[in-house]
C-alpha cells in the first residue's frame, strides 16, 4: 500500500531540489557567464536611440551581441554550432562536468516528486540514496566551475575582454549573473545532500509509524 507521506524537512528538501537543479539548467544555457569590456556603438546615434556604451555578453557556447542598422537590435544565441567550435578545451571539459552534474540533479528532483509515495528502493532509503547523488552532482558541478575560469585565455574571450585576458584573469570583463547562479546552485546541491539527512529521519520518525499502523495512507506532519 502507498502511503503518502509529507513533513516540513521532506517538502523542503523536495522543493529545494528541484529549485537548485532548475538554476544550474538556466544557467548552463544563458549568454551571461562574462560580461565583455564596454564598446561604444557610433552607429546609433540619433533621437530616441540610445548611443552610450553597451557590453556583450559570452556564455558558454552562446554570446549576445547588440546588431543593427543604428544597433538598437540585440542578438542573442550559440556561437558554437558544433562542440569543437566552443571557445576553449577548458570550457568544453568545463561543459561534460556541468552537463553530468545537471543531469544528476535533474534526476534526483524527479525522483524526489515520488518520495512523497514511495519512500525506498530495493530496501534502501530513496533520501540517502538521493542526498549521495546530489552530493555527486556536486561535486562534479564543482570540477566544472573550477575549469571554467581556465579558458578565460582563449581568443574568444581575449575579443570581448581585452588583450590582457589570462587564464583566471578576465582583465576588463565581469563575472555575469549565471557564473554566481551556478555557484549557488553547487551551493544548493551540497545542502540538499545534508537536507537529505533530515528528511530520512522525518519521514521514518515514531509519530509516521504510529499514523501507518492506524491505517492512514494521507499522512502530514510538522
Amino acid at each position: 500500500m502507498c502511503h503518502v507521506i509529507v513533513t516540513c524537512r521532506s517538502m523542503l528538501w523536495t522543493l529545494l531540489s528541484i529549485v537548485v537543479a532548475f538554476a544550474e539548467l538556466i544557467a548552463f544555457m544563458s549568454p551571461d557567464w562574462l560580461l565583455g569590456s564596454p564598446r561604444s556603438d557610433s552607429s546609433a546615434s540619433g533621437a530616441g536611440v540610445d548611443s552610450g556604451e553597451y557590453r556583450p555578453s559570452l556564455g558558454l557556447y552562446s554570446r549576445c551581441l547588440r546588431v543593427g542598422a543604428r544597433g538598437i537590435g540585440v542578438s542573442c544565441g550559440p556561437y558554437a554550432r558544433t562542440f569543437g567550435e566552443v571557445a576553449s578545451g577548458f570550457w568544453q571539459a568545463a561543459m561534460l562536468f556541468l552537463a553530468a552534474g545537471i543531469l544528476v540533479l535533474a534526476g534526483v528532483a524527479c525522483i524526489s516528486i515520488f518520495s512523497l509515495c514511495f519512500q525506498s528502493i530495493l530496501k534502501k532509503s530513496i533520501f540517502n540514496i538521493c542526498g549521495l547523488l546530489q552530493a555527486i552532482g556536486g561535486l562534479l558541478l564543482m570540477v566544472g566551475l573550477m575549469l571554467y575560469p581556465a579558458g578565460w585565455g582563449s581568443e574568444k574571450v581575449i575579443s570581448y575582454c581585452g588583450a590582457e585576458a589570462l587564464p583566471f584573469r578576465p582583465a576588463l570583463c565581469s563575472l555575469g549573473w549565471a557564473f554566481y547562479a551556478a555557484i549557488g546552485g553547487t551551493l544548493g546541491s551540497f545542502l540538499c545532500a545534508v537536507l537529505s539527512a533530515q528528511a530520512e529521519i522525518a519521514t521514518s520518525s515514531d509519530k509516521v509509524q504510529e499514523e501507518i499502523e492506524e491505517g492512514k495512507s494521507l499522512i502530514c506532519l510538522l
